[in-house]
């Protein structure tokens, strides 16, 4: 294999460059902000398997660009609220990347830094996942 032009960790790092991150413990502050929606990126089995932060909307990494916009026959109704949005993963690169695209195309988000591994490690609430 040849190397890669750009590594994952590069595209990572540019990406939180310019995106805005939150902190695990302000994130926790923010969960009973009704106008605040946290953003489950994570896998359905990852889900299942840790729980996931209580009324968070699960949205698949893979759907995201579509869902958001109001013009894709895919599109979620949850993201033409008014409302603050703050995407999560487990670990805060595929959120660090999706709020990126997501910012790109005009769609104002946020993430969680250090997603829900360490929401969970600093006893954020976490709900079961069925």
């Amino acid at each position: 294999m040849q190397p890669l032009k750009t590594s994952a960790a590069q595209m990572v790092a540019k990406a939180r460059a310019k995106i805005t991150e939150i902190e695990t413990s302000d994130a926790i502050a923010l969960l009973a902000d009704p106008d605040v929606v946290f953003v489950d990126l994570r896998d359905v089995r990852e889900r299942q398997r840790s729980g996931a932060i209580p009324r968070s909307f699960h949205c698949p990494r893979g759907m995201a660009e579509f869902w958001v916009d109001p013009d894709s026959p895919y599109f979620k109704d949850i993201f033409a609220q008014d409302k603050r949005f703050i995407f999560h993963c487990a670990s805060g690169w595929r959120s660090a990347l999706t709020v990126a695209t997501l910012n790109d195309m005009g769609f104002e988000a946020a993430h969680l830094k250090d997603g829900f591994i360490d929401w969970a490690k600093q006893n954020g609430p976490v709900a079961p996942c069925n």
